[in-house]
């Protein structure tokens, strides 16, 4: 059984290259409001959670971490199928939880910005140099080095780590408490959700009634005495976990059930597609984008009654295609469904909690991001197997292979170069329009995407 998919790598690349260049663009007045993320709106971009709606800003972290959760499965299934016992995988779950922990601290200490608030030229090549060190710690080197010589390497870059951490004079100190949050939730969901799947790998049903309890703390946990109040209150290190990063189990646990597809897939799918079969994939993905864009578009503008009779269309003319396709083992119809399924459940849940926000996340949120998670899901596998868009579906599965070196390279490596040589003013001048300030995120975007791509094809993969 393959331990990869690479449609799955390709929405994960996917997701990663639209969160450097949501990141990466102008910021200020230049732009429009769909831009950026819907509760911090441009010019000031000053958090206002009293905003509801999305952009595709807000998609790419459930993205993400949609994908993460659909290769729950087929990661851990290797492992069984390697007769690995439960233990040992869960010790490597918890080896897994504290490498990323410690990459949440390690990356953001490591920027210029952060050892000092006027950084120069040695902050900038330390920037460098940590990410250089990034390879030693997480690189995968049995295929080049033996055991011993790669375990020596990881533990010096360890080592070096963390003198770093606790010996450098940050301007500010060093802090636990300063990390990157998104790898930390990261972190949290792969530790939680690899136990979950494991303990309910044979019961699917138990698996989705995980999910009732942990809004029944979520909804209570702000009732002083209450069990519900213990159990959301209570974390041994705070900067390390706390409940409310449980609440993206919402997304985890969902895509769980996409990796086991996949798995099902692989096992079961003998059919051979003709040019009939390719061209109704295209026209079934077509639709999924409808949907998707429709979905955003109309969250946003706060059109809902709207974008609840589209959708439903929409929804209806994709099951009328894919029952036009040859899908011998059913998994284009079980994505389509459970897609959505989550989809409309999050438009209904969409009134609650003032409309759905990505921050504070709402229940809206989990289920409607879910549901195009799904079905975005669907239409890469069906672009995988016609073989449309081949080079595109190759470059971003090779990002996704490698997203920990996507998403430090432009932060630790390329932001440092550009400030060395000056080339960020050359950045900065784009900014004042809305072709250069969005031209500017392209053009870093791409660079880091092309870094990515590098090192992927020379198999300098880093791996928790």
């Amino acid at each position: 059984m393959k331990q990869r998919s690479n449609s799955l790598d390709a929405l994960r690349g996917l997701a990663i290259l639209l969160m450097i260049l949501s990141g990466s663009i102008a910021f200020g007045g230049v732009l429009p409001g769909w831009m950026y993320h819907a509760q911090e709106p441009p010019p000031d971009h000053v958090f206002n959670p009293a905003l509801p709606g999305i952009t595709w800003v807000d998609l790419v972290f459930p993205f993400f971490l949609f994908s993460m959760g659909a290769a729950i499965p087929l990661a851990i299934r290797k492992r069984l199928s390697a007769d690995q016992s439960a233990g040992r995988i869960i010790l490597h779950s918890a080896e897994r939880y504290i490498l990323l922990i410690f990459f949440a601290l390690f990356i953001v200490h490591a920027r210029a910005g952060v050892m000092s608030k006027t950084p120069g030229l040695q902050e900038n090549l330390i920037s460098v140099g940590c990410f250089i060190l990034l390879f030693m710690i997480y690189g995968q080197w049995k295929h080049l080095l033996n055991y011993y010589a790669a375990m020596a390497l990881k533990t010096a870059g360890v080592v070096i780590g963390l003198s770093f951490l606790f010996m450098y004079p940050f301007e500010d100190g060093f802090n636990v408490s300063n990390n990157d949050i998104i790898i930390t939730i990261l972190a949290n969901m792969a530790f939680f959700g690899s136990l979950i799947w494991l303990m309910t790998r044979n019961s699917p049903l138990l698996r989705l009634g995980i999910l009732p309890f942990i809004m029944a703390v979520m909804l209570a946990g702000g009732i002083p005495g209450s069990l519900n109040a213990f159990i959301y209150s209570w974390t041994p290190a705070p900067w390390m976990y706390n409940f409310n990063f449980l609440k993206y189990l919402f997304i985890i646990i969902p895509a769980t059930f996409a990796g086991d597809w996949l798995i099902l897939k692989e096992k079961n799918d003998t059919s051979i597609w003709k040019e009939a079969d390719r061209r109704t994939g295209v026209l079934v993905t077509f639709v999924i984008l409808l949907i998707l864009i429709c979905n955003v578009a109309c969250l946003y503008k706060r059109f809902l009654i709207l974008n609840f009779f589209l959708t439903t269309g929409f929804c209806a003319l994709l099951f009328f295609g894919l029952s036009r396709m040859n899908d011998s083992s059913g998994v284009f119809k079980r994505f389509a469904k459970a897609g959505i399924y989550l989809l409309l459940l999050g438009l209904f849940f969409e009134a609650y909690e003032g409309g759905i926000k990505k921050d504070i996340s709402t229940y809206s949120y989990y289920f409607v991001t879910s549901g195009l998670a799904f079905l975005l899901l669907t239409a890469f596998v069906i672009l995988e197997k016609s073989l449309y868009l081949k080079p595109v579906f190759g470059f971003l599965s090779a990002n996704g292979k490698n997203p920990m070196v996507a998403y430090t390279a432009g932060m630790l490596f390329l932001l440092p170069v550009l400030r060395m040589t000056g080339a960020e003013k050359l950045l900065d001048y784009m900014s004042n329009n809305a072709a250069g300030g969005f031209l500017r995120g392209v053009i870093f975007t791409g660079i880091v995407s092309l870094i990515t791509f590098f090192c992927t094809r020379m198999k300098l993969f880093w791996r928790t």
